[in-house]
């Protein structure tokens, strides 16, 4: 079984440490724009704080993907170039 890309993970519990604490405020009754605001600043430090690990592993992630030294060429590219050049060459 494959596991679940980093960046999965990060979002939802990016999603998860705003969400949680805006329902919270809500169900107590704070205003909604209040509720938002403390949930988004609360959010944002948890996840600064707590998800280190994980926003470091993405980014490597992502920083690995943008700077390959080869570019990635599946099979069936080589394949359609190949026969487009031919193609060209026929005619």
């Amino acid at each position: 079984m494959k596991s679940v890309p980093v960046w999965i993970w990060y979002t939802a519990l990016r999603v998860l440490l705003f969400a949680v604490p805006l329902a919270v405020l809500l169900i107590v009754g704070v205003n909604p724009w209040v509720s938002a605001a403390v949930a988004a600043l609360f959010g944002l430090s948890a996840s600064l704080i707590f998800l280190r690990r994980a926003r470091d592993s993405m980014s490597s992630d992502f920083y690995a993907a943008r700077h390959r030294e080869k570019p990635l060429v599946h099979e069936d590219a080589e394949t359609e170039d190949a026969a487009i050049e031919h193609d060209a060459r026929d005619r």
